[in-house]
């Protein structure tokens, strides 16, 4: 693994489209740097994106309870820290449907609750 490189503009407009799309800032630019290598480190997603650990952190955690990223562990030697790899386990595309299903859910909801507040009216 080499060290990442900071997001480009290009990457910068995904993470922005996604944010939009109802996506955590930090989930975003982590999922980025995800899309864009095979496995990486948290630190080298914090050097990537500016985000501080425990956002990273917080990240990983979520995209792993979705099952879009998996965890490695890394051979290490000496003592410390043990050090992970992370990469995406479902396609981006897949990634950005699961976005569109929850959005969709979330629009029909907000639907229903307009239609409901209008029988009020």
């Amino acid at each position: 693994m080499t060290a990442a490189p900071r997001l480009s503009k290009r990457d910068e407009t995904l993470v922005d489209l996604l944010i939009a799309a109802g996506m955590p800032r930090n989930l975003a630019k982590t999922i980025v740097v995800l899309w864009k290598r095979e496995a990486t480190t948290s630190v080298d997603v914090e050097k990537a994106t500016g985000l501080r650990q425990p956002e990273v952190s917080i990240a990983m955690q979520e995209l792993r309870s979705r099952n879009w990223v998996e965890k490695s562990d890394l051979k290490k030697e000496g003592k410390g820290r043990p050090v992970h790899s992370y990469h995406l386990s479902v396609s981006f595309p897949a990634v950005v449907e699961s976005l569109t299903q929850e959005n969709r859910k979330r629009i029909e909801a907000m639907e229903e609750n307009l239609r409901r507040l209008k029988a009020f009216v």
